[in-house]
């Protein structure tokens, strides 16, 4: 048994580990799960309201698509989706992931969106013993906590920050840059990465907080300094107003960011004008750029292109369910599972290292730009920094 799996069931409290009965269903046009079990749930966990609840609703709709899928071609033996919506609050995140360990069907987590909000549910879910995979969260610390749960679909920091430093040291031309971190476990995560990546092209930095709307103060800053570029490390919400009372101080130094910054309530929030030219690194690849037939499959289910993270969301739900349709219907069977995934999904081979992190040559960071009120691919960045 691998060490990991083992290591996690060691610590599952007795109270949890207790398995619901599942009933059985009749295996049907080739439908049911290899166990016969038909009454798994897979679980959502991030935002789907709030003010960044635009990057947790991509996520959902990419699991939504995949169980859809899977449930059509398992008339009898369905999986049951289960949400759950954190707003993005950490604050909010253990009781929500008490709730999902406590509920014996759910076999795994694909989320929590935000790295915050993971850093104070997962110890909860290793606890518990619940698999989770997120498609989003970036901190690279979270890999580090000892969780035998933990799985992420994409690239950390430590490969989204250097990538930005490069970014913007070879197409930018930055000579001086002022970096912002928001103070989330997120945001100032990436932005150290960033600095340290940059060194001496550092000019100056300064922190904002979540839902602070007046960035004057910063923006002086900025001005000040006379950096050729910005850096900032945070989410849209708002990162928007900030671009926009910069550019209204007639600040012209390229604004750069990261991944919580691709969507558009960033441009909504900045104006189409201020937005324009603003680029965004994300470890995840564009949408049109994912195999098979999922770009088509996520228009014609939610009549818009994937957004950020939607076809990571998607690879990650089916990791699940190919385990369901093979059996794995308890956590430990499950969890054993995922460890030993070696497959392709739409957006890269899936294979987790020992610490739950994707496969350092499958890792891809890309640069997207605002052009006409729109986010539109760039270019994929390779490091140097």
């Amino acid at each position: 048994m691998n060490v990991r799996v083992t290591r996690a069931w060691l610590v599952v409290p007795v109270a949890l580990s207790a398995v619901v009965a599942m009933s059985a269903c009749a295996e049907q046009n080739g439908g049911s799960s290899a166990s016969g079990k038909c009454d798994s749930k897979i679980a959502f966990f991030g935002a789907r309201t709030g003010p960044n609840a635009n990057l947790g609703i991509n996520i959902y709709n990419g699991v939504k698509l995949a169980v859809d899928q899977y449930n059509a071609k398992h008339k009898d033996c369905k999986v049951t989706l289960e949400s759950k919506d954190s707003q993005g609050d950490e604050k909010q995140a253990p009781g929500l992931a008490q709730q999902l360990v406590q509920d014996q069907k759910v076999v795994g987590v694909v989320g929590p969106a935000f790295s915050g909000e993971s850093e104070a549910a997962d110890g909860i879910f290793d606890q518990g013993g619940l698999p989770l995979i997120s498609a989003s969260a970036t901190n690279p610390s979270l890999s580090q906590k000892g969780w035998k749960v933990f799985h992420r679909m994409l690239g950390n920091d430590n490969a989204q920050g250097p990538a930005a430093a490069t970014y913007l040291k070879d197409t930018v031309k930055a000579k001086k840059v002022f970096v912002i971190d928001d103070t989330t476990a997120y945001g100032k995560g990436l932005s150290d990465v960033v600095k340290q990546s940059l060194g001496s092209a550092v000019v100056s930095t300064d922190t904002v907080q979540p839902k602070q709307t007046d960035f004057q103060a910063t923006v002086a800053k900025v001005k000040s300094s006379k950096a050729d570029a910005v850096f900032y490390g945070g989410y849209y919400a708002e990162a928007g107003p900030f671009v926009k009372q910069l550019r209204a101080a007639n600040v012209k130094a390229t604004f750069v960011s990261d991944d919580g910054v691709k969507d558009e309530g960033f441009v909504k929030g900045a104006g189409n004008a201020a937005a324009e030219g603003a680029v965004v690194t994300c470890p995840c690849i564009p949408g049109d750029e994912a195999k098979g037939t999922f770009f088509a499959d996520y228009k014609k289910a939610f009549g818009k292109e994937p957004g950020t993270y939607g076809p990571e969301a998607f690879d990650s739900t089916n990791v699940f369910l190919d385990g369901i349709a093979a059996g794995k219907t308890s956590r430990k069977d499950m969890l054993s599972f995922i460890d030993s995934y070696d497959k392709d999904g739409v957006t890269k081979h899936i294979k987790f290292d020992k610490n739950g992190e994707i496969a350092k040559s499958e890792i891809v960071i890309w640069s997207y730009k605002v052009s006409g009120g729109e986010i539109v691919k760039d270019q994929e960045i390779k490091a140097t920094s």
